[in-house]
């Protein structure tokens, strides 16, 4: 199956992100490499992109989209929270910009035997990153009720933590859940049948925190923040697409903290703590897709751009 996966306010970010074409630009979630493209397009002799992702088919299909570009493309295989020891062993100090787009490809979704969708019965797998030892199953099948409550309900945003762990904490008892099939069941048991008609598929919010949790995608956001925007050099953007609260949530607030890290009172009258800003939030409000980008396509209607600009540092 080739890997397709349509890039979400594609044309805001490349704009936001303002790129030098002697600049140095990273795409830490490559996919299908539809960002890394359009960025290279824009790239002279010096220009150079960088581009990360954990998922190995991924890196194979970008390879190939982005090898008319030759030398001014590096492909790493990596989760974009190393992008501090990427740049080190390429000797590489700052960069001019980096963009992130968040979550679930269109192509994991759709690749049934990955284990992502409920549209597909195929084995419980769910891993961005195939080479590491945790997968959805290891979670539904170990984890206590209490914590697949927490995740489920976290997570998911899911009103029927409670219950849908219950019910699968029962379920497992009888035999392993080994398939997306059996969690789809079991999730559907769980829901009162007036709430299953209602809202869309009654599995689609587990689903999304099962799969948070399988790929820490929040843990690995929240500390990677910080070093990116220290790795960006003066006037440097951090662009950053979200696709729940969840993720939003955690770059708004550390975008504002950056901004401003004063942990000073107000009512002192100066500031005390030494903790000094490193740049600007431009968006003080998200960028949201147009209503013809959510036509064309669905999936693009809960995305969100936000961006951080570098500050000029003494």
């Amino acid at each position: 199956m080739e890997f397709k996966h349509t890039s979400v306010l594609l044309e805001e970010t490349i704009e936001n992100l303002q790129v030098k074409p002697d600049g140095i630009y990273i795409d830490g979630t490559l996919g299908g490499g539809g960002h890394s493209a359009r960025i290279a397009e824009k790239l002279k002799d010096r220009g150079r992109l960088i581009g990360i992702d954990q998922d190995g088919e991924a890196i194979l299909a970008a390879g190939k989209r982005l090898a008319p570009f030759g030398d001014k493309v590096m492909i790493v295989r990596d989760n974009y929270c190393n992008i501090g020891n990427v740049l080190q062993k390429m000797d590489i100090e700052k960069v001019d910009g980096i963009v992130l787009d968040l979550g679930v490809s269109s192509y994991q979704l759709d690749q049934g035997e990955r284990g992502f969708s409920y549209q597909y019965d195929a084995a419980l797998d769910m891993r961005m990153d195939t080479r590491q030892s945790v997968s959805a199953r290891d979670i539904v099948n170990t984890c206590s009720e209490k914590e697949l409550c927490r995740m489920i309900r976290d997570y998911g945003e899911e009103k029927f933590a409670g219950s849908i762990a219950g019910h699968i904490v029962r379920a497992r008892a009888d035999k392993p859940v080994e398939t997306t099939g059996q969690l789809c069941e079991i999730i559907k048991a769980a829901i009162p049948a007036k709430m299953r008609r209602e809202g869309g598929h009654p599995a689609k919010r587990t689903f999304q925190a099962i799969r948070i949790a399988c790929n820490r995608e929040l843990e690995v956001l929240e500390n990677s923040l910080d070093g990116m925007i220290d790795c960006l050099n003066p006037g440097g953007r951090l662009c950053i697409i979200t696709f729940h609260s969840l993720e939003d949530r955690i770059v708004k607030s550390a975008f504002r903290k950056n901004e401003n890290p004063c942990i000073c009172p107000p009512e002192f009258p100066v500031c005390t703590c030494g903790k000094v800003s490193k740049g600007s939030v431009i968006t003080r409000k998200p960028i949201l897709p147009t209503e013809e980008e959510t036509v064309e396509n669905r999936r693009a209607k809960s995305a969100k751009l936000r961006v951080f600009e570098r500050g000029g540092m003494d």
